[in-house]
């Protein structure tokens, strides 16, 4: 699990929104409130090098997140903003309900079915709409995992370990 001030890539600034200095940005998780609450963002420069900017206000307009930040009021002065991606400390991320997770905490998590075979690690998650589906490779093979609840049958976060229950024929080839 990563630290507390760990920084983690939240979504991406891909257009201005109006004449008062918001910008539009895209989650790449699917999911709002994580945006929606932080106080403050990390944004990524040209040269990779991030700059961190107060939080003034944020709404969910359609299927972006409408950002405004402190000191920026008109379009002109978040002009260069876009296209920088999106961070935020792992500190500030709202508390989640038991069994719930953030996919950066998922996201690494050695696999193994109930029955002890070895998956590999999630290295991706696919938002479908209807449930996640952790993308899982060993590195010759590729299992996608859908994130149910009678499938995904334990989360170890302190050992890194998630275990499944397949049902039949999800592994087979």
């Amino acid at each position: 699990m990563p630290g507390s001030t760990d920084l983690v890539l939240l979504g991406k600034v891909v257009a201005t929104h109006g004449i008062r200095g918001q910008l539009s940005v895209v989650p790449f998780s699917g999911e709002f409130s994580t945006i929606l609450s932080l106080q403050t963002v990390c944004l990524s420069g040209p040269d990779n090098r991030k700059e961190n900017f107060e939080v003034d206000r944020a709404a969910v307009h359609r299927n972006r997140v409408l950002l405004t930040l402190k000191g920026f009021a008109n379009i002109n002065e978040v002009l260069h903003l876009v296209g920088r991606e999106l961070f935020a400390r792992r500190d500030q991320f709202p508390p989640l309900d038991e069994g719930e997770f953030y996919w950066c905490d998922l996201i690494g998590l050695s696999v193994t079915t109930s029955e002890g075979m070895s998956l590999g690690r999630i290295e991706g998650i696919i938002a479908t709409g209807s449930n996640d589906v952790y993308v899982v490779r060993d590195g010759e093979r590729e299992y996608l995992i859908p994130a149910l609840e009678d499938i995904v049958v334990g989360v170890d976060l302190d050992k890194g370990i998630m275990t499944v229950s397949p049902p039949e024929g999800l592994l087979d080839l």
